[in-house]
């Protein structure tokens, strides 16, 4: 993220209102459970929602938020080199060493128990709650400051931290851990292949494989998908574990796994957004009439942590399906589940028609989703270009540019993308210098055409692959993508009348206006209640015809990418991209009827 830039555009407005509400946090408030618990006196009252209110005390989250917070802000540093993140990072690391160092463990947590809590879960007693998830994010967030921040502080508490995780779990068998893995846990496998990678420490790689949850994993190694039913984000964080296992270990069957998850949950479970599941779990796709139109779809904690996969298959093997569902979750999933004009973001982002995005408070809620949300918007970063030995990859057609500096080289990309199907590149060289641009043909567009310095030099009809541009460049060469964007349909093989329409990777959203809605009624406490608020009738417009020959027909608008399709009784209904979407009511999915013969 630090060879990389942001210009102008969505992604960077983004990242800045997550920037501005990141350092209005107050890093005391998030430290206030760790003290209490090390015996400390706290230095300023305790945040709401998941983190203090009995409304959710049984899911044992307390602390979950600090963990995100310490990525976030690494995430801000590296991009920005912002001095007021790092501060914030090595001020929360001291803190939680003084908690250490107060009660004599490596254990920090702000459990209403306790350490007490996650003594008796390794037990094998019976809990509420997520300890082990919640801790996850506090070993990530401080392997984020140590990597990203160049936090010394932070790296310190995290070896101590990992050290009691060894040390609690050693006698336990391999049964009583796998039954212990029953419990989400987030991805306790990640943190510590990541840890060995860190360390080079055997125990850690020894826990890495302990924490990967065999039950899981065995029937994906055989090709089998069992997830019906499962909670889908339990899983995920699993999953990216498991690859990481492989790259630490060389076990071919982590692997698999993860490559095997990622194929059944992107081609064949995924809405076109590229989110998943109904009220936070899998669902039959036998089913999807029953799930589609629920206003708990697509939890964007998901998309969070595939995304995080996609980025870790597409490392090992660099195939274009990999980014091609990264930019399709990227635009329809993370940018669209952040408030433009407060940097709030959502829990579920369902498709029940005239439903609307829902946005957490400030201070009151702080949802699992909050959390990965700090993370999301100040990352843009990180999947935008790839390279290798010889090669650069332009993964996503964004307003940015990246530094190479082992090839002495900066590529600048100007592009309105999704505006214009079309980027151009230029190059700044030191020296003249060899190297192989791999461009991306997405599959949603028929055609890609390669010209460099105004003339073509390479036209593709195979969409979903790499255009390899190979020469020796010279500064201030020139390279542009032409790419076609086209109305499609978009729907699962069940329920084939139950349509959402796309141009290119973007879903377009009906806008439905604000009917019922008052000013700021769409950031909520409670996520509990999706559905219940603002949940009166709305007339939703009725849609009849062939889907296919409906996306034929999409008349367009005024402004880019903005178009309008008749409802059955003649009215024009507005399409406009779905992360466009906010403070109005909506529709994504359509059921629609037959037309007349």
């Amino acid at each position: 993220m630090a060879d990389v830039t942001l210009a102008e555009g969505p992604f960077l407005h983004a990242q800045r209102m997550t920037e501005a509400y990141l350092l209005r946090l107050e890093p005391d408030r998030m430290l206030h459970n760790f003290r209490v618990n090390a015996g400390l006196q706290p230095k300023a009252p305790v945040y709401g929602g998941w983190e203090s209110e009995p409304t959710w005390a049984d899911i044992n989250c307390h602390g979950h938020t600090l963990g995100h917070y310490l990525s976030a802000c690494a995430f801000a540093y590296r991009s920005t080199k912002d001095a007021r993140f790092k501060q914030r990072i090595d001020y929360i690391a001291g803190e939680l060493a003084a908690c250490q160092k107060a009660s004599g463990s490596g254990l920090v947590c702000a459990f209403p128990d306790g350490p007490a809590l996650v003594a008796a879960h390794i037990r094998g007693d019976g809990i509420t709650g997520v300890p082990w998830y919640t801790l996850h994010k506090l070993y990530a967030g401080l392997r984020d400051a140590a990597q990203l921040a160049d936090s010394a502080a932070s790296r310190e508490v995290l070896i101590r931290l990992a050290d009691w995780g060894v040390v609690a779990t050693k006698a336990l068998t391999d049964a009583q851990f796998e039954a212990m893995l029953a419990t989400e846990h987030g991805g306790m496998n990640e943190i510590y292949a990541d840890l060995y990678a860190m360390t080079g420490k055997e125990e850690y790689r020894t826990l890495a494989g302990r924490f990967s949850h065999k039950a899981v994993m065995e029937p994906l190694v055989k090709g089998r998908d069992l997830l019906d039913g499962l909670h889908a984000n339990t899983q995920v964080p699993k999953i990216v574990g498991f690859q990481r296992v492989y790259e630490e270990t060389g076990d071919e069957r982590y692997t698999q796994a993860a490559a095997f998850f990622f194929r059944t949950v992107a081609h064949t479970r995924s809405f076109a957004t590229g989110g998943f599941g109904d009220n936070e779990h899998f669902f039959a796709m036998a089913d999807f009439d029953r799930h589609v139109f629920s206003a708990k779809g697509s939890e964007t904690c998901c998309q969070y942590n595939m995304l995080k996969l996609a980025r870790l298959l597409f490392m090992q093997d660099p195939q274009a399906d990999y980014a091609d569902y990264y930019e399709r979750t990227l635009y329809n999933g993370i940018l669209a589940s952040q408030d433009p004009d407060s940097g709030m973001a959502t829990y579920f982002q369902g498709a029940r028609p005239g439903y609307m995005k829902l946005y957490h408070t400030p201070e009151d809620s702080f949802w699992c989703c909050t959390g990965t949300g700090m993370e999301n918007h100040v990352k843009y970063r990180d999947s935008i270009y790839f390279h290798d030995d010889r090669s650069l990859y332009v993964n996503l057609f964004i307003p940015s540019a990246v530094v190479w500096k082992e090839k002495g080289a900066q590529l600048v990309q100007r592009t309105s993308f999704p505006d214009v199907p079309a980027t151009s590149l230029q190059w700044t060289l030191r020296a003249p210098a060899e190297i192989a641009l791999q461009l991306r043909h997405p599959r949603w567009s028929r055609t890609a055409i390669v010209l460099v310095n105004g003339r073509e030099v390479a036209r593709s009809l195979v969409p979903g692959r790499y255009i390899e541009v190979a020469r020796r460049w010279q500064d201030d060469d020139r390279v542009e993508l032409h790419l076609e964007m086209e109305a499609a349909v978009a729907s699962a093989p069940a329920a084939p009348d139950i349509v959402a329409f796309t141009y290119g990777p973007i879903v377009l959203a009906g806008a439905l206006g604000r009917q019922g809605l008052e000013p700021g009624g769409d950031i909520v406490v409670n996520e509990r209640k999706y559905g219940e608020y603002n949940g009166g009738e709305v007339a939703v417009p009725a849609i009849a015809g062939d889907p296919e020959t409906l996306a034929a027909q999409l008349t367009p608008g005024s402004a880019p990418l903005e178009f309008s399709m008749a409802a059955e009784d003649g009215t024009p209904v507005r399409l406009i991209p779905y992360h466009r979407i906010a403070h109005e009511r909506y529709a994504t999915y359509w059921k629609v009827k037959p037309g007349i013969a």
